[in-house]
């Protein structure tokens, strides 16, 4: 239960992940949401994996290996930001077959590329992995390996369920945002920022 709770917050607390996921949604609908939201979801499991076969200790120890990560991390979300800036497609409501009208929409694979990246180039989730699944697990448990998998796997699809609700969320409030060009302006330039900002976040983690 404590592991469930503690989990939970970590989650649901918005990070990069979440942003991708709501963006997703307000974008270009439920289906997009999802899609954002399973892309993010795979970005854990390498960190994940790291952290259990012990290469995120590795990453830990070595400066060189975690300063490069952090800067690609870094480099990927001001890339993120401006793109989002000079983005000046409209965003218009499907169509009968679910595809966006006078646009043309990211395909499904490429989302998923993105939302992995997102997280894959994110040295704190590793970091998060090593120092957080440890404090569930006995030191002298002979199972200690196979338990940190079964709690990863408990975060992944706890990552899944919240992520793809806050993707819908967003996208059942699409209809009211993209019919107000204004907003949608102002809607960009506040992932941009925000994105940016966390970027930045990154570079002095």
């Amino acid at each position: 239960m404590d592991f469930l709770l503690t989990a939970l917050v970590i989650v649901v607390t918005p990070g990069t992940g979440v942003l991708f996921t709501i963006a997703a949604g307000l974008s270009h609908g439920r289906r997009a949401s999802l899609v954002a939201a399973l892309g993010c979801t795979l970005g854990t499991l390498p960190q994940a994996l790291a952290a259990i076969t012990g290469l995120a200790a590795l990453l830990h120890a070595s400066a060189m290996a975690f300063q490069i990560l952090k800067y690609l991390g870094v480099a990927y979300l001001l890339w993120m930001a401006w793109s989002t800036l000079r983005d000046r497609s409209a965003l218009a409501a499907p169509d009968a077959d679910g595809r966006e009208a006078g646009s043309a929409p990211r395909t499904a694979s490429s989302v998923v590329v993105s939302a992995v990246l997102l997280n894959v180039l994110n040295p704190k989730l590793t970091l998060f992995f090593m120092a957080f699944l440890p404090q569930f697990v006995q030191g002298d448990d002979p199972h200690a390996v196979l338990r940190m998998t079964e709690l990863s796997a408990v975060f992944v699809l706890l990552t899944f369920a919240v992520f793809a609700c806050y993707g819908l969320a967003a996208a059942t409030m699409r209809e009211h945002v993209i019919s107000r060009p204004r907003v949608v302006r102002w809607m960009r330039r506040v992932f941009a920022g925000t994105f940016a900002a966390l970027g930045a976040r990154l570079a002095f983690f």
